[in-house]
């Protein structure tokens, strides 16, 4: 499998999974995006789609958005990837870690079209990844939390290996995974070591809904690098 896509919802596991495959010698044609019905926000964890487009864009790696309901999903994902397959496409990479209905959901969409997924980074140890992930040279922030276990004042932070070390001490409710595999908190990531061009981000607000603060990002622009 060297022709691949690549399951995007612009955080630092889908990234880590992304850089594995590219180290592993996969060419990835595509990032797949699932956006929301109006074709606003990414059905993932509420980024906005253009900001989705510009880390695409800084990655040099081009995303395919598609608008779905959340009844239409699996329908609309694997009409995607029969695209995928005419253009010569025979794999996708996934970043899930250790929740087995992801996994299941993820070979079996592939399973439809006759795919091949990969899964890099699955059930390795949380820490340890986050961990390669800075090591390796990458740059995130957190763009929503869960309200149950973190407050407003984490959005923005910087995912390093302070914040990592002292993630539950930050949370009112201590049991917190690592890599917020759970849904704990969710991350945007704006350099590293496969980006071209740093994306930064110059306009922003906090809102909450539903139980999740959300760092709205409005502007984004390019740094050289």
């Amino acid at each position: 499998m060297s022709l691949v896509f690549c399951s995007w919802s612009g955080g630092k596991d889908c990234c880590l999974a992304l850089f594995r495959a590219l180290n592993q010698g996969m060419t990835v044609r595509y990032l797949a995006n699932i956006v929301s019905e109006d074709g606003r926000r990414s059905r993932s964890h509420g980024i906005s789609a253009e900001v989705i487009r510009a880390q695409s864009q800084a990655l040099g790696i081009p995303v395919i958005q598609r608008p779905t309901t959340n009844e239409n999903y699996e329908t609309v994902f694997i009409d995607m990837l029969r695209e995928f397959k005419r253009e010569g496409i025979e794999g996708g990479v996934f970043g899930d870690i250790d929740f087995d209905p992801h996994r299941e959901w993820d070979e079996k969409v592939c399973r439809e079209v006759g795919l091949k997924p990969s899964l890099p980074l699955w059930k390795e140890d949380q820490t340890a990844l986050v961990h390669e992930f800075i090591d390796a040279g990458f740059e995130s922030v957190i763009i929503t939390v869960k309200g149950e276990f973190f407050g407003e004042d984490m959005l923005g932070r910087k995912i390093d290996k302070y914040l990592l070390s002292h993630l539950e001490e930050f949370a009112s409710n201590g049991n917190v995974t690592p890599a917020g595999e759970a849904g704990e908190y969710h991350t945007l990531v704006i350099d590293g070591p496969i980006f071209q061009k740093r994306l930064e981000i110059l306009q922003s607000d906090t809102t909450e809904r539903e139980g999740y603060w959300y760092l709205q990002v409005h502007q984004t622009g390019f740094k050289d690098k």
